[in-house]
C-alpha cells in the first residue's frame, strides 16, 4: 500500500518572500542591459551577450541563469531563449514592449515606501507626505506617465470599443487625470471625429501632448491644465474617463469626483471607470485584493473598492446604473455608468 503524501510545514514561502526584492534586482538588471533584445536577436551565450552589452560574461551567465529559475528565459544546452512572456512585453522591439514600467515600479521612491510599511499600517495611511494627492508632483507623476504608457493598450482599446468609437460619430471626450493621455487617444485613433479634452497637472499633459502628437492624433487632444476637483471640466461631454484613480482617494472624494463628471456629462452620457475590483471577500482575485496594500503604503485613505462600494458610490453621484466589465487578459474592470 502507497504511503500517504504529508504535507509539513516548510519556511521556502517564507524565505522566498523575504527575498523577493532579489527577483526584482534581477529583472531591472536584465532590462537596463537590454538582454532580452539581445537574445532575440540571437545572441543566446553568455560570451555573445558580453559582447553585445560590455557587461561581464560571469555577471551575464549568473544573472540568465536566475531569470531562467525565475522563469523569464529558458536555457537549453548553454543557449538562453525567451519565453513566450518575455518576447512579447521584454523584447524591446517588440510593439508591446513594456520595459520602461520599471522605472516607475522599481524607483527608489516605490521601495522605500514600502520599507516603511510597518509605519503604514500602524497609522492606517502612508507616511510619505502629500498622500492626499490633491497638490502636482511633476517629478513622481511625470515619471508615471512616461513610464507606464505600455500598460494600457489592452484596456485603452477596450473602453474605446465599449464607447463606440469605431461607430465614427462625433464624441466630445473628457479624459480626467489623463496623464500619458493613451485612453483618450485610443478613442480619437479609432473615430476621426472624436475630440479629447486631457484634464491634469500642466507638466503631466505635456506627457500627453507628445503621446497625442506620435499617434496623428494631437489636432483633436485639447489640454485643460489643473486639478479634477477644482479645473472648470466643461460640459456636454458624451464620454467621461477616469482610468485609475478612484483607488486613491475615500469614498466621500470619491462622490466628489463622480458628482462633477456627472454634471460635465450630456443626457445620456457615459462614464468610463477602469479599476482594480476586488470580489467582496477582498482577498479574490488576488492582483486586484493586493491592490489594497499599495493603496496603504501611498495614499491617505485611498483602497481597492469592491462593485458594492463603487455601484453605492456612483448611484450616491447621481448614476442610477453602472454595468461591469472585465478587461480581456488584465486583472482590471471597466465600470460604465450612464447619466
Amino acid at each position: 500500500m502507497a504511503t500517504p503524501t504529508v504535507n509539513r510545514p516548510t519556511p521556502e514561502k517564507i524565505f522566498n518572500t523575504l527575498s523577493a526584492f532579489q527577483a526584482a534586482a534581477a529583472l531591472q538588471a536584465g532590462i537596463d542591459l537590454d538582454i532580452f533584445s539581445a537574445i532575440a536577436e540571437g545572441l543566446a551565450t553568455p560570451a555573445a551577450l558580453a559582447q553585445k552589452t560590455g557587461a561581464s560574461e560571469r555577471g551575464l551567465r549568473i544573472l540568465c541563469d536566475y531569470l531562467a529559475i525565475q522563469g523569464f528565459l529558458t536555457k537549453e544546452s548553454g543557449h538562453y531563449g525567451l519565453t513566450q512572456d518575455s518576447a512579447v512585453f521584454l523584447n524591446r522591439r517588440s510593439p508591446a514592449y513594456m520595459g520602461s514600467v520599471a522605472a516607475f515600479m522599481n524607483s527608489d521612491r516605490s521601495t522605500a515606501t514600502f520599507r516603511r510599511l510597518t509605519e503604514a499600517v500602524r497609522k492606517g495611511g502612508t507616511v510619505n507626505a502629500g498622500g492626499d494627492n490633491s497638490e502636482p508632483d511633476d517629478e513622481f507623476w511625470v515619471n508615471f506617465a512616461r513610464s507606464m504608457a505600455p500598460l494600457t493598450g489592452i484596456a485603452a482599446g477596450f473602453i474605446a470599443d465599449l464607447a463606440g468609437a469605431a461607430d465614427g460619430k462625433p464624441m466630445k471626450v473628457l479624459d480626467i487625470a489623463a496623464s500619458h493621455g493613451m485612453f483618450g487617444i485610443a478613442i480619437a485613433r479609432k473615430n476621426p471625429q472624436a475630440r479629447i479634452f486631457a484634464l491634469d497637472w500642466p507638466n503631466v499633459l505635456n506627457v500627453a501632448l507628445e503621446n497625442a502628437q506620435a499617434a496623428g492624433v494631437a489636432d483633436r487632444v485639447a489640454p485643460i491644465p489643473g486639478s479634477a476637483f477644482e479645473a472648470y471640466l466643461g460640459s456636454d461631454y458624451d464620454c467621461v474617463l477616469i482610468t485609475n484613480l478612484f483607488h486613491h482617494f475615500d469614498p466621500p472624494t470619491c462622490e466628489k469626483l463622480m458628482r462633477r463628471a456627472h454634471t460635465a456629462l450630456k443626457p445620456g452620457g457615459k462614464v468610463f471607470t477602469l479599476e482594480f475590483v476586488p470580489n467582496d471577500d477582498r482577498v479574490s482575485p488576488p492582483m486586484a485584493a493586493a491592490f489594497s496594500l499599495i493603496m496603504l503604503a501611498n495614499t491617505d485613505a485611498g483602497d481597492a473598492y469592491t462593485f458594492a462600494e463603487y455601484e453605492k458610490m456612483f448611484r450616491n453621484s447621481g448614476f442610477a446604473k453602472t454595468t461591469l466589465h472585465p478587461v480581456p487578459d488584465l486583472p482590471q474592470h471597466v465600470l460604465v455608468s450612464e447619466k
